[in-house]
């Protein structure tokens, strides 16, 4: 493991709320196994995008931050963050949670009037 990739025997860097656990389900009943993707880019700018799993291709540029355990639903929903954007938020956790509006970006949830939204907390704060 080098330096810029996440322990993952540590408090975990990313999170859900309620809110943002609920649509997963319905996401996943819906479209399959899921995975998010944050950029810190274009569409919305830092929003997670929630595609089906492996329709969004990782590589070298990607950090895998967590595998989220939604109660009812069967497989982990991973959470990759661009490596340069995590440069930058390594010393948060990242709480993703939803709201009302559709974003501007191509993430699973834009059809139902709602967006998934990352909110932040420093760490040990």
């Amino acid at each position: 493991m080098d330096e810029e990739t996440p322990p993952y025997d540590e408090t975990p860097r990313v999170e859900l709320t309620p809110a943002a656990a609920d649509l997963l389900r319905r996401l996943r009943a819906a479209h399959g196994p899921l995975m998010f993707h944050q950029s810190g880019g274009c569409c919305d700018g830092s929003a997670p995008m929630c595609y089906p799993e492996g329709e969004f291709r990782t590589g070298g540029s990607d950090v895998l931050l967590a595998e989220l355990h939604v109660e009812g639903v069967e497989e982990p929903v991973t959470f990759w963050m661009a490596r340069s954007q995590y440069a930058v938020w390594s010393h948060t956790r990242l709480i993703v949670d939803v709201v009302e509006g559709r974003g501007s970006g191509f993430s699973l949830e834009a059809p139902e009037g709602v967006r998934f939204l990352t909110r932040s907390r420093v760490v040990g704060a």
